[in-house]
């Protein structure tokens, strides 16, 4: 193990007992649940956009589930404000797994990308180009 990889390991561990932006906006603009079976993750984020209806002013998320997921969505919850819309559409497993900075197995990607997928979907449904009750990484390969 380098020690670089192990600097990314003890980013995640923190970003899991410390998460940063946890909780709940009082008023999003939307809010949107998804899960993992594979692993039993479950996060909920809640999404303010500022006044243009594009750009993401606020976010926070809760849930639970493992270090990968949890770490995940805390780091992407520091990295949404300010971006807009389209460029969470633009967002892929690659940015994901970048950003987590470790080698994520092939069983742990479903947790890895759990919270880009929910604020993709959420994205879609307030946009009325998406109709689905709850995001699953089920189906993710």
């Amino acid at each position: 193990m380098s020690m670089g990889s192990d600097m990314y390991r003890q980013q995640i561990l923190d970003h899991y007992k410390n998460p940063r932006n946890h909780g709940e906006l009082a008023d999003p603009t939307f809010s949107h649940e998804g899960f993992n079976p594979s692993c039993g993750d479950e996060i909920e984020f809640d999404v303010e956009l500022a006044d243009d209806g594009e750009t993401i002013e606020n976010v926070a998320f809760h849930g639970d589930g493992c270090a990968i997921s949890q770490a995940s969505a805390s780091m992407l919850s520091q990295k949404l404000p300010g971006m807009t819309l389209e460029e969470v559409d633009e967002l892929d497993r690659d940015d994901v797994l970048d950003m987590l900075g470790v080698e994520v197995t092939p069983m742990r990607i479903k947790c890895a990308v759990l919270a880009e997928k929910v604020v993709q979907d959420g994205a879609d449904i307030y946009r009325g180009e998406k109709d689905v009750e709850q995001t699953s990484t089920e189906d993710d390969e």
